[in-house]
């Protein structure tokens, strides 16, 4: 498996490379769900002198001789004694170091499983200030990481020097790793989103499309069971998880909806859902101008792209997979894989207006906006917008239209834009901007058309 080249990540590098090299030892701590590159991370960051150790499911007494394996290749022999508990281990290695040095202890959570004290432990040799050595603790439970160091009743809370919470790489990153066009790092990006692991499996092969077929519409794919993987770290009802998951999916969007599916009153899944928008595995979407609280409005969407790519196409044809039939799956790819993208499109659209510079004005957050108006001839009208923001000066509402299709007509486009604008009641106070976010450029030129190479450009 060769190294792709290392993106994006400069900014947590140079946090963790600060972090270290300080006068006093330091507790860096660093989460966020799996194959994201922490551990790459970390690598890089340490020297040959530094001792990186990632811990399993075994015993206590078992990891720490494991640890003592890994320490001894800095401090020799120290595998000689053995350690009959985590402090004395941790003593030791204060005694045996006279220069600052690094211990990372990768997948943490782990080792708390089966040392409960362990954080306790930590707490105690941190607040005694007589390290001479950094610790750098990892994890991909975040919830875990987050009941160890953010929970204010933690043994550890408040200790930490650093505190990296690591999240999915953005769209431009793709572009460079995989060295494509924008219109086709969208496309990938749809399916495998920001995770730096799934790329480097894109990488290896000649295609998307032979990528997608060993990867993940293959029982054999790596990425097959992935979603289950990745709720292993974190979410205690794994059936649960994935059957809410695959409902939100697969359409049902609002909470009685995916209530009624469950067959369960609506109060038993705020928890669960507010987890998994918590986790980052799904998202709360609420109108422009609606507060984040109303939960009549609200609609769940998978954040994910990787995941909204999974529940679409491969939970609905797991059957089909499972008999190595291709043709269904084809036929579902060629019927609905354009409108997927298109969905990925317009999140990435509102991503890129989000706090930008668009033809010269500064915009907040950018949201979608769904609703009944009264049109032209005072009959109600269901209209959406794909794309909703004002101006930070509160002078601007741009409207966007967002398309992934072929040869757009851009002066009907934005005519419709701005009939539907004009029939808003709250768009009185403000100049409107309508723009159109197309794959390629319309066959007429409207001038006000954001094509992919600008939303890549935005989002850098």
């Amino acid at each position: 498996m060769w190294d792709m080249k290392f993106v994006d990540r400069i900014d947590e590098a140079a946090r963790l490379k600060d972090a270290l090299a300080r006068e006093k030892s330091s507790l860096v701590v660093m989460y966020g769900r799996r194959r994201l590159g922490k551990s790459t991370l970390i690598k890089r960051v340490l020297s040959e002198n530094d001792v990186y150790f990632l811990a399993d499911r075994s015993e206590g007494q078992h990891q720490r001789a494991l640890l003592a394996k890994v320490i001894a290749q800095v401090f020799p022999d120290f595998e000689k004694l053995s350690y009959p508990d985590w402090e004395s281990m941790f003593r030791a290695v204060n005694y045996r170091t006279d220069k600052r040095f690094t211990l990372c202890l990768d997948e943490f959570p782990y080792l708390v499983e089966q040392s409960p004290e362990l954080p306790s432990v930590l707490q105690k040799l941190v607040d005694e200030k007589q390290l001479k050595y950094n610790l750098v603790l990892c994890g991909s439970s975040q919830n875990m990481m987050y009941g160890l160091f953010l929970d204010s009743t933690a043994p550890l809370y408040g200790r930490a020097d650093e505190i990296m919470r690591l999240t999915p790489i953005r769209l431009p990153y793709i572009q460079e790793a995989l060295n494509l066009n924008a219109m086709n790092a969208i496309e990938e990006y749809a399916i495998w989103g920001g995770v730096p692991r799934y790329w480097e499996l894109r990488e290896n092969r000649i295609s998307l499309d032979d990528a997608m077929w060993h990867n993940i519409l293959s029982v054999n794919g790596t990425l097959y069971e992935e979603p289950v993987k990745l709720f292993q770290d974190d979410v205690k009802d794994i059936v649960k998880t994935s059957t809410i998951m695959s409902y939100i999916g697969t359409g049902a969007n609002r909470l009685s909806e995916i209530a009624a599916r469950c067959n369960e009153p609506a109060t038993n899944l705020s928890r669960p859902l507010k987890k998994l928008v918590d986790l980052g595995f799904l998202e709360k979407d609420v109108p422009f101008g609606i507060d984040e609280k109303n939960a009549k409005k609200s609609l769940y969407k998978i954040a994910d792209p990787f995941m909204a790519f999974y529940y679409q196409f491969v939970v609905p044809n797991r059957s089909f997979i499972e008999l190595g039939r291709r043709l269904p799956i084809e036929q579902a790819l060629t019927a609905h894989f354009s409108e997927y993208v298109s969905m990925q499109w317009e999140k990435l659209c509102r991503d890129a207006v989000t706090g930008n510079l668009v033809n010269g004005v500064v915009y907040g957050k950018a949201k979608r906006w769904w609703g009944t108006v009264f049109n032209e001839d005072k009959k109600p009208e269901q209209v959406e917008f794909d794309v909703m923001a004002e101006s930070l000066d509160k002078k601007y509402l741009l409207v966007g239209e967002c398309k992934w299709t072929t040869r757009e007509n851009g002066k009907q486009l934005t005519a419709e834009l701005l009939r539907k604008a004009n029939m808003l009641p709250f768009a009185k106070n403000y100049t409107i901007v309508p723009i159109l976010f197309l794959k390629n450029a319309p066959k007429d030129d409207v001038g006000n058309a954001i094509l992919p190479e600008n939303v890549v450009e935005l989002m850098r």
